[in-house]
């Protein structure tokens, strides 16, 4: 394998696993972001584009 080739493949390796990583971030996030939205709205925090809810400030 010639050393541009090589180079090429590096990149596009590197490139592969940083995406994958921050697509996994964000599939992680996303589920803790759900997860504490579910605690707040079991202990009565209501959102603010929810019309029939109670508001709490």
């Amino acid at each position: 394998m010639s050393p541009h080739a090589l180079y090429v493949t590096a990149a596009y390796t590197v490139t592969a696993i940083a995406l994958a990583g921050l697509i996994g971030w964000i599939l992680l996030d996303q589920r803790a972001r759900k997860r504490e939205l579910a605690e707040l709205e079991a202990a009565g925090v209501r959102r603010r584009s929810d019309k029939g809810g109670e508001r709490v400030s």
